[in-house]
C-alpha cells in the first residue's frame, strides 16, 4: 500500500494522505541552521547543536503522535483547520505534502479555501522561511483569520525538559510590531536570541503559552484560535511562544501571500544591548529584510534548488532501472548529506540530547558524502581526529558545537580507531589531497599534544596491534561496531547502561569483525604509507596484516562461516557450537570484503552460509538463531526480544556489506538482490508494513523472528545511507575512486544490459558508458578512454584534463 508517490522531475516525494503509518519527515538546512519537519507540520529547529541551541520545543513519544511543530491555523466562521492536518486533525477536502531537497510544501483545501505553505532553510542564512499563500477558490467573498504558532525551547534541550523549578521563572520576550523576540537568558549568559516574524502588520499576537492555549488547553484547539481573538500576551517567567493573528478578506479567486521567518541571531559580547534591557535588533532586522517579500523568498528557494541540483550532478546514472536511477541520483545522496550533517544526533528517533556526533558514525558517513563537498569532509576528518586520545583510542562521540569529545555513552569501542583510517582513505582516493596528512592535529583537543595528522593514523593502526587477545585477534573493548555486544560488561541491574557500566577493556574478549576491518583498512594504511615514502612502516603494517589473516583463518573460521567473537571466558560467539547466535552477519561482510581466505574458498562459503541461514524476503538478519534468554556475558544484544535490533533484526547498515562482499566474489545477481530488498524505492509498495519513509533508509527492520516482520524503525540517521550509496555506486555500478585514478569495475545483475553515468572526479568530468551484451555479472573485457584502448580498469588521473570532459566506454564479458 502506498501513501504517496515519487515525482522524479522535481526530485520530490509527494504524500497524498496525512495519515501515514508514522510521521514521514524531511530535513531543512545544510549549513548551520536546521529544522525537522513532518508531513503534518510537526518538528523543531536548532542552530548547529540540537541539544545546546534548540529554538523550538518538540515532545518525543507524545500522545497524540507528533503533536508539536511550526503550525498555521485557519479559523473561518468558527471552523478551525491546519493546512498540514495536524494538530486539529480537521478533515480536509484535499491534502498534499511534497518533501523536496531541503524544502517541504503543504497544500490543504477546506471549504474552497486553499492554503499552501512552503518551508525551507535558505542557503547562507540562519533561519527557517515559511511562505504561506491563501487563495479563495469559491465564488463568494471569504473572511477568516490566520494564526501562526511556535513554542520556544529554552535553548538547552536537556535543561528545558527537566529543570522546571528554574525554567518557569526565566521566560522573556520583546515585541516590535510583527516581530516577536525570544530573549530568555540573553540578559545574563547568552549573546543570542530568536526572532519570529511575518512581513505584514498583524491584528494580534501572543507570546504566553497559557494565554494562547487556555488553561488546560491543547494545541489541537488553542483558546485564542477557537475564540478568533489573540490575547496580545507578553510572556514573563512562564513558557514563551510566538503567535501572530492576521485577519483577511479575499474576493473570489484572490490570493494573498505572507512570509514568516524563524531566525537565530547572535551579537558580539560588547554589542548585545542598545539600551537597558533592550536587545540589539540590527542583525535580526538585516536577516528579516532578506525575506520581507514573496519575491525574495521565491528567489531564495530557487537558490536552494539550484544548490541541490548542482550538488547532485557530480554523480548521476541512467539505466533501464527507473528505481535505481531515482535512488542513486537523488535520495541516496540526499540522505548521505543529511546524515553527514546530523550524524546520529537529531531525528524523530534520536532526541538530539543523548548523542552528539559519533566518531565511528561520522567516519562512515564520509564514505557516502566525500564526493559531494570534499572540503567539508576534510574538516570533519580533522575535527574527528582532534578528539582522539594519544594512545590511538577515541571518545565514541563529540558535541558538534564545541567539537570536544564526551563520555556520555562511554569510550573504549575498539573499532573506532580503524574507522579514522577508512574515512581518510576515502578522502584521499577522492581528492588526491595528501596534504591533510601534514595538518597539525591535537589529541583530546589539547594543542600541546598536536602532531601531524599522519601520526593519528599510525596510532590508530597500532592501537589494534597493541590490543590483541589470546588468539591474536583484536580485543573488542567495550564493544565493536555492534554496540550491543558487550563482552566485558556483565550487567545484572536494570537501568544500568550497557555502554557505560563495567570495564571498557578486558584482556580476553576478542572480535573477528575488527580483525576483518584491520585487514581491509590496513591495506589502505599500507598504501598511504607507501605514498608518503614510509616504507619501513608499510612493511611492518603488511606483516601485521598477514599475521591477522592467519589468525582469522586459524581461530576465526568455523568451517562454513567466520566466527563473530570470543567472549571473556574464551568461548566462541557465532559458531555452530552455540545454541543461540550461531552465525552473525558482521564478520561475513567484512572478512569477505577484506578477502581473507578468498583463494581457499572461505569467502564463497561465507556468502553461501549467509544466503542459507540469514536471508529473509525483507533483508538479511543480523544473526540466527536469536537469543531467547538473557546472556550476562554477551550484554545488551540478548536483552532485545527476538527479531528486534541487534537480536536478529534486519540491521540495514550491514546489508550493503554483504552486497559488496558478493561483488568481491563476482556474484552480481546476488549483490543486486541484497541491495533491492532494503532499498526504499523497491519496497514503497509495502509502506503499510514497512511504516517508515519510503524515500530513505531506516536503521533496522524487524526480522523473521519478530511479530511484526518487515516493520522498520529509526529512519534517516543511519550508516546505511553511506554504505548503500558506496555499495551501489562503487561496487555494483563499479565507478570507484582509487589513489591513482578512477576505477571502472561493475558487478551488475545479468539482466542489466548496461548503463550510462556521469562522474566528476578531481576536476574532470567522466561520461561513462557500460555495455553488457553477453549479460555477465562481472568482468570488463575492454576499456576505452576518448577512443583510446586502456589496459586494466583504472583510468589514470591526469591533471592536464582538469576542466575537461572525458568519454569512457567499458564492455563487460
Amino acid at each position: 500500500m502506498k501513501f504517496g508517490y515519487f515525482e522524479d522531475k522535481n526530485k520530490e516525494y509527494v504524500i497524498t494522505s496525512p495519515k501515514t503509518p508514522l510521521p514521514w519527515i524531511n530535513y531543512l538546512g545544510c549549513e548551520d541552521f536546521f529544522s525537522l519537519i513532518s508531513n503534518t507540520g510537526g518538528g523543531y529547529s536548532f542552530y548547529k547543536d540540537a541539544k545546546l541551541l534548540r529554538l523550538t520545543r518538540y515532545r518525543y513519544n507524545n500522545i497524540p503522535l507528533d503533536s508539536n511543530g511550526h503550525y498555521y491555523y485557519i479559523n473561518e466562521n468558527g471552523k478551525v483547520w491546519n493546512p498540514g492536518w495536524m494538530p486539529t486533525k480537521a478533515e480536509l477536502d484535499s491534502y498534499e505534502c511534497r518533501h523536496g531537497l531541503g524544502y517541504s510544501v503543504f497544500t490543504g483545501v477546506k471549504n474552497e479555501l486553499k492554503a499552501e505553505m512552503t518551508a525551507f532553510v535558505p542557503i547562507g542564512s540562519s533561519c527557517e522561511v515559511n511562505k504561506v499563500t491563501l487563495t479563495n477558490e469559491s465564488n463568494t467573498e471569504k473572511s477568516f483569520s490566520l494564526f501562526s504558532y511556535v513554542e520556544f525551547c529554552l535553548w538547552n534541550a536537556m535543561d528545558d525538559m527537566t529543570n522546571f523549578q528554574r525554567n518557569f521563572n526565566t521566560g522573556e520576550v520583546e515585541i516590535h510590531g510583527s516581530q516577536i523576540y525570544h530573549k530568555t537568558e540573553y540578559r545574563e549568559r547568552r549573546n543570542h536570541y530568536a526572532v519570529y516574524s511575518v512581513n505584514a502588520p498583524v491584528d494580534g499576537f501572543d507570546t504566553d503559552r497559557d494565554t494562547f492555549l487556555g488553561a488546560y488547553g491543547e494545541n489541537s484547539a488553542p483558546k485564542a484560535v477557537m475564540e478568533n481573538a489573540a490575547g496580545n500576551s507578553l510572556a514573563s517567567g512562564w513558557s514563551p511562544i510566538g503567535s501572530h493573528q492576521i485577519k483577511l478578506t479575499l474576493t473570489p479567486g484572490e490570493s494573498k501571500t505572507f512570509v514568516f521567518v524563524l531566525g537565530y541571531v547572535e551579537n558580539p559580547e560588547d554589542e548585545k544591548f542598545t539600551a537597558l534591557d533592550e536587545i540589539n535588533l540590527a542583525p535580526a532586522k538585516a536577516l528579516l529584510e532578506k525575506f520581507d517579500t514573496a519575491e525574495k523568498a521565491d528567489a531564495a528557494l530557487l537558490d536552494l534548488k539550484n544548490y541541490w541540483n548542482d550538488l547532485l550532478s557530480h554523480f548521476t546514472v541512467s539505466s533501464s532501472e527507473e528505481k535505481l536511477d531515482r535512488m542513486v541520483n537523488v535520495w541516496h545522496q540526499y540522505q548521505c548529506m543529511v546524515t553527514f550533517n546530523m550524524s546520529r544526533s537529531a531525528s524523530y528517533y534520536e532526541s538530539g540530547i543523548g548523542r552528539g556526533m559519533g566518531f565511528r558514525d561520522s567516519c562512515q558517513d564520509l564514505l557516502g558524502f566525500v564526493h559531494l563537498i570534499p572540503d567539508r569532509a576534510r574538516q570533519r576528518i580533522l575535527d574527528i581526529a582532534s578528539t582522539q586520545f594519544a594512545d590511538g583510542s577515541a571518545y565514541h562521540q563529540y558535541q558538534p558545537l564545541t567539537k570536544k569529545g564526551n563520555s556520555d555513552i562511554g569510550s573504549g569501542f575498539n573499532d573506532d580507531p580503524l574507522w579514522l583510517i577508512a574515512g581518510t582513505a576515502a578522502y584521499i582516493k577522492e581528492t588526491g589531497d595528501y596534504s591533510i596528512l601534514d595538518e597539525i592535529t591535537p589529541f583530546n583537543n589539547d594543542m600541546d599534544t598536536a602532531v601531524p595528522f599522519m601520526e593519528h593514523l599510525r596510532r590508530s593502526f597500532h592501537y589494534t596491534i597493541e590490543h590483541l587477545g589470546p588468539h591474536k585477534l583484536p580485543l573488542i573493548g567495550r564493544a565493536d561496531w555492534n554496540d550491543c555486544l558487550n563482552l566485558n560488561c556483565f550487567s545484572k541491574e536494570p537501568g544500568e547502561s550497557f555502554q557505560t557500566f563495567g570495564p571498557s577493556e578486558g584482556h580476553v574478549a576478542e572480535s573477528v569483525f575488527i580483525a576483518g576491518m584491520f585487514v581491509k583498512y590496513g591495506k589502505d594504511y599500507v598504501e598511504i604509507c607507501k605514498k608518503r615514502g614510509l616504507l619501513e612502516e608499510a612493511a611492518l603494517a603488511e606483516k601485521a596484516i598477514a599475521d591477522m589473516c592467519l589468525a582469522v583463518e586459524k581461530d576465526g573460521w568455523d568451517g562454513e562461516w567466520f566466527l563473530r567473537a570470543y567472549d571473556a571466558y574464551e568461548q566462541k560467539i557465532g559458531s555452530k557450537e552455540c545454541e543461540e547466535g550461531q552465525i552473525f552477519i558482521e564478520p561475513q561482510g567484512f572478512c569477505v570484503m577484506a578477502e581473507i581466505g578468498k583463494e581457499k574458498g572461505l569467502c564463497q562459503k561465507s556468502m553461501e552460509s549467509v544466503e542459507k541461514l540469514l536471508d529473509t524476503k525483507y533483508g538479511i538478519v543480523l544473526l540466527q538463531p536469536p537469543y531467547r534468554r538473557y546472556h550476562v556475558e554477551l550484554g545488551e544484544i540478548s536483552s532485545y526480544p527476538p527479531g528486534y535490533k541487534e537480536n536478529a533484526g534486519i540491521f540495514c547498515h550491514n546489508n550493503p556489506w554483504i552486497s559488496i562482499a558478493e561483488t568481491v566474489i563476482g556474484r552480481g545477481d546476488r549483490a543486486w538482490q541484497v541491495y533491492t530488498r532494503t532499498c526504499p524505492a523497491y519496497i514503497e509498495d509495502i509502506s503499510e508494513i514497512h511504516r517508515t519513509e519510503p524515500y530513505v533508509y531506516s536503521q533496522m527492520i524487524a526480522g523473521k523472528d519478530a511479530k511484526n516482520h518487515g516493520e522498520a524503525k529509526n529512519s534517516w540517521l543511519t550508516g546505511t545511507a553511506a554504505w548503500t550509496f558506496l555499495n551501489v555506486s562503487q561496487f555494483i555500478l563499479g565507478i570507484r575512486p582509487d589513489y591513482d585514478g578512477l576505477g571502472i569495475d561493475p558487478c551488475i545483475p545479468s539482466s542489466l544490459e548496461g548503463f550510462t553515468a556521469k562522474r566528476d572526479f578531481r576536476g574532470v568530468t567522466y561520461e561513462i558508458t557500460v555495455k553488457n551484451p553477453n549479460h555477465v555479472e562481472k568482468g570488463v573485457k575492454s576499456l576505452t578512454v576518448d577512443g583510446v584502448s586502456l589496459e586494466g580498469n583504472v583510468i589514470p588521473y591526469d591533471e592536464n584534463m582538469v576542466g575537461k570532459t572525458v568519454k569512457v566506454e567499458a564492455v563487460m564479458n
